[in-house]
């Protein structure tokens, strides 16, 4: 996805390179990394929608979580987050939105 105004401006990737720095690609409608990037956060926002459910069941049981179960939980919510903001911040660029600069 590209804007008419700015389209080679660079797009920030949903992974991150060597030392969990940004990658960016200059984007090409149909590109082999731009399709594989858009694949990618589909199956991330997807995978948080997923997470989200199972953490909010297993927090609407009657018996309580153990903290090890409670700690997963949080791991799993706090990737998926993260997925997604990336996901966020990256469309929002590419509109001109930005939510923030690196």
């Amino acid at each position: 996805m590209t804007t008419n105004n700015h389209p080679h401006t660079p797009r920030l990737l949903p992974w991150a390179g060597q030392d969990d720095k940004p990658c960016y690609v200059i984007p090409e409608d149909g590109g082999f990394v731009s399709t594989l990037a858009n694949r990618l956060e589909e199956l991330q926002l997807r995978t948080a929608i997923d997470v989200l459910d199972h953490s909010r069941a297993a927090l609407n049981q009657v018996q309580p979580l153990t903290p090890t179960e409670l700690l997963f939980i949080t791991n799993r919510l706090t990737e998926s987050l993260s997925d997604a903001v990336r996901v966020a911040d990256s469309r929002g660029r590419r509109l001109g939105q930005a939510l923030h600069t690196p």
